[in-house]
Order: C-alpha cells, then sequence, then structure tokens
C-alpha cells in the first residue's frame, strides 16, 4: 500500500511538472526570440529618438499615458461596480448586471473598436484621440475588474459585517475602513490584470487612438496617441531588418512593462495581506 501511494505520488507530480515544462518552454521560447531580434538595435537612442527617426520614445510614452487613463476610469468604474454588485445591489439587479457584464467580457476587441468608432471618433466627433482610446481600452477591461473586485469582496468573512454592524457603523464606512483592506489584494490583482491586457490589445487602438510620431500629450480630443503594439504590428509588416528589429524592440518593452506590473501586482499583494493577516482570522 505504501508504495502504491508512493508511485501514485511520484506520478503526480511528475505530471505536474510535465505540465509546467509544456507551458513554461513555448512562453521562453517566444520572450527569448524576441529578445533576439532586437538584441541588434537596443541601445540608448531607441529609447531617446520618436519613430520617425527609428526610436520608439513616443510610443513608450504613449502606452504608458494610455495604461494611467485606463487605471484611472476602468478602475474607479470597476471598482465601484464591483463593490455595488456584492454589498448594495438587489438579487434581481445583480443577476442582470452580470449577465451584461459576462457579454461584454466576451466581446471581441475588433469589435470594441469598431464600435468605439463608430461612435465616439465620427458620432461625438472626439476624433482619433487620447480620451476615445481610453474609454475603448475601458470597456474591453471594465467586466474584468468589476468581477474580481465583487468576488473579493464576498470572500471577506461575514462576521466583520456582522461586528462593523454591532458596533453601528453606517454601510459606506464599513466597506471603506472593514471590508476593503481584506479585499484589497483581490481588487489589486483585478487591477493589475487590466492594465496587462490593455498593454498588449491593438485592435482597439487602431479604430480610436490613431497614430503619431511625436510624443503625446494631455489634449483629450483631437489629438493621435502613440503606443507600441502600433510600432509591432506596423513594423514587422515593412521589408528589412532594422524594421524587424524595431518591431521586436516594441514587443520586449511590451513585455517588460507587463512584467514590472506583476511584480508591483505581486508586491502589493503581499504587503496587504500582511496588513490584514490578523483580520482574516
Amino acid at each position: 500500500m505504501r508504495r502504491r501511494r508512493r508511485f501514485l505520488d511520484l506520478t503526480f507530480w511528475g505530471l505536474a511538472l510535465l505540465a509546467f515544462v509544456c507551458i513554461a518552454l513555448p512562453s521562453l521560447s517566444i520572450v527569448g526570440s524576441v529578445i533576439h531580434q532586437a538584441v541588434p538595435v537596443l541601445g540608448w537612442s531607441l529609447f531617446t529618438q520618436r519613430t520617425n527617426a527609428l526610436g520608439i520614445e513616443n510610443a513608450i510614452l504613449g502606452s504608458l499615458l494610455l495604461l494611467v487613463g485606463v487605471l484611472v476610469v476602468a478602475g474607479t468604474i470597476g471598482v465601484a461596480g464591483g463593490v455595488y454588485l456584492a454589498e448594495f445591489a438587489p438579487a434581481r439587479l445583480q443577476r442582470f448586471l452580470r449577465f451584461f457584464s459576462d457579454v461584454l467580457a466576451g466581446m471581441p476587441s475588433i469589435v470594441v473598436g469598431y464600435i468605439g468608432y463608430v461612435t465616439l471618433v465620427v458620432a461625438f466627433h472626439w476624433g482619433f484621440s487620447l480620451l476615445a482610446a481610453v474609454v475603448a481600452l475601458s470597456v474591453l477591461v471594465l467586466p474584468y475588474i468589476v468581477k474580481t473586485t465583487e468576488v473579493s469582496f464576498r470572500q471577506v468573512p461575514t462576521t466583520l459585517r456582522e461586528a462593523a454592524a454591532g458596533l453601528g457603523l453606517p454601510r459606506s464606512k464599513t466597506v471603506w475602513r472593514i471590508l476593503l483592506p481584506p479585499a484589497a489584494s483581490g481588487v489589486i490583482s483585478g487591477l493589475i490584470v487590466a492594465l496587462a491586457i490593455s498593454t498588449g490589445e491593438l485592435a482597439p487602438l487602431l479604430f480610436t487612438a490613431g497614430f503619431s510620431d511625436q510624443n503625446p500629450t494631455l489634449q483629450l480630443l483631437h489629438h493621435q496617441v502613440p503606443y507600441l503594439t502600433s510600432v509591432t504590428f506596423t513594423d514587422l509588416a515593412l521589408p528589412g531588418a532594422r524594421a524587424h528589429a524595431t518591431a521586436a524592440a516594441a514587443a520586449a518593452v511590451s513585455l517588460a512593462i507587463v512584467v514590472i506590473l506583476i511584480a508591483a501586482g505581486r508586491l502589493m499583494t503581499v504587503r496587504a495581506r500582511r496588513a490584514t493577516r490578523g483580520m482574516a482570522l
């Protein structure tokens, strides 16, 4: 019996290791290939010159500006929506809102971009602009933030709500001061996922942001925005090794931004869990 259990245990761990290798090897191969192709153009000039001078400075700044916009718009609305669904919404309204959130989560990004073009760029006369791009990306990632926020608040022990009610705290103060700290790690994870998705999106931005060889500005309307995924998409279609290397460099910087976001999210999550460890008891 002991040998049989040991055999099953080793078999399980072997299969788990094999599954990890099957996932990790393709990912590492892609990352290695991108970095290898980007090496010929990696240098200070790549990050200090704009795309019209064979650099990606403006694209990096534009992508970061878009991420800040998504964090403000989608983060505010998504967290507020998740809190409302978890703590305030009636049961019927919860089912209704979850249904449309699931529909929105399954909508192809190119459809979101086209709707953004028809409504924001054309009908509202915003033109290709920062605001149109931020709204399109926010709509795309909003369901993820809402879902993770709702789940995070529902996982907070009910005893904390009962204790707050027993102390006579109003519902809003209970959510802000009692429930939010232990739910913060899940909320942060949802925000990081949303920002990571936004970093790699192209289709919505093609229809709403346009592209500019100049550095981005804080002008919300009628000013096109540069971004990294456009450089990757455009330069990869051009002939010549230099263009392909620039496309790979833009892809490598996008990967670096995602890694930094994930690392920062992990750090914030760990600190949030340590700060509320006693509340989870």
